[in-house]
Formats: C-alpha cells, sequence, structure tokens
C-alpha cells in the first residue's frame, strides 16, 4: 500500500485551517477508498469519539477559499448539499477506530507520517528563521555599508558620460578630403 500512495500525494491534501492542519472528508474518503457520505455517516455515528477538536465543518468562506485554490469548479447541478468536514490529525487518528478495514489501517499509518513530516519541516523551517534573524542582528550597520559598497561598484561599471566636444581635425594624408580653394 505504502508503494500505491506516496506519502507527498497525502502531504499535498493537508491545509491549514483555523489554524491547524486539516484534511478534507472527500480527500480521506478518495484515501479510504469510500464514498464521502459514508465517512462522515461513520463519523455521525460515533459522535462522541470526534469532538470540536478533532473535526469540525467548514464555513462557506473557508469552503469557497479552499475550492479557489485548488481550482474546484462551482457546480450548479449535482455536488456537495453540505460544507465539508475537517478532519484534524487526532480526528484522522480516530478515524482508525471507526474505519477497521485493512487499507483504513494502513492509510491512516500513512497519514500520520505524513503529519510528522510536516511538522518536522515547520520545525526546521523554524530554527532557519531564527538563524537569519540572528544573522540580521548581527549585521547591525554593515548593511549600509555594504550597500554603499555596492553603488560605488555599479557607478564603476557605468560608462562615464563625456561632454560633446567639437570633432577633432585629421591628422595626416587623406583621400576622402577635397581640396579647398583659397
Amino acid at each position: 500500500m505504502k508503494s500505491l500512495i506516496p506519502i507527498d500525494h497525502i502531504e499535498r491534501r493537508i491545509y491549514l485551517i483555523r489554524g491547524q492542519k486539516v484534511l478534507v472528508d472527500a480527500d480521506l474518503a478518495a484515501l479510504y477508498g469510500v464514498q464521502t457520505f459514508n465517512l462522515n455517516k461513520a463519523v455521525r455515528r460515533n459522535r462522541e469519539r470526534f469532538p470540536g477538536d478533532f473535526v469540525f465543518q467548514l464555513t462557506k468562506a473557508e469552503w469557497d477559499n479552499l475550492r479557489f485554490h485548488l481550482g474546484i469548479p462551482k457546480s450548479a447541478w449535482g455536488g456537495r448539499r453540505y460544507w465539508p468536514y475537517a478532519f484534524t490529525e487526532q480526528g484522522v487518528a480516530m478515524l482508525s477506530s471507526v474505519l477497521q478495514s485493512p487499507r483504513a489501517i494502513t492509510i491512516n499509518i500513512l497519514i500520520m507520517r505524513a503529519f510528522v513530516k510536516l511538522r518536522e519541516m515547520l520545525s526546521t523551517h523554524k530554527e532557519l528563521a531564527n538563524k537569519i534573524a540572528e544573522l540580521e542582528k548581527r549585521m547591525g550597520t554593515h548593511d549600509q555599508h555594504i550597500l554603499n559598497i555596492f553603488e560605488r561598484i555599479r557607478e564603476l561599471m557605468t560608462p562615464a558620460l563625456s561632454l560633446p566636444t567639437e570633432p577633432k581635425r585629421r591628422i595626416g594624408y587623406h583621400t576622402d578630403l577635397k581640396l579647398r580653394s583659397t
């Protein structure tokens, strides 16, 4: 199963909504190989397992924004009859106790690995951002000096504007000159 669904395929379906990393019900259903309706029905039957910090329903504005970014067209006929549900990492983990097929277990493991990988990437980015901020503090007034150096280099690279001068008199024997009559 791991070779069928790469982790980066799952990572692309994790969105940041309300400050939380979530998977939308339709994406989860596709990964589990079930219909979205059946996935949500299993959640409704086990509502006590899914508190508000595990799963929440998107607002119209959130869904429109997500649909805009994903390029999902609005459908006048058919389509969704309600706003989608978003599952946090804990909600996805709880789904493993509700959906008990072998595929669901394997997919849950892959999803948990994707969440862990994203968390590691975020911590690496935070460390990098901290290092950059530290370098900026160390630079202090050096940046103005560096900008001055670049300005001087640019001045040297641009050719100096020469003032218009009178045409120089040609020296030597030239055949193209006409003899002047005096």
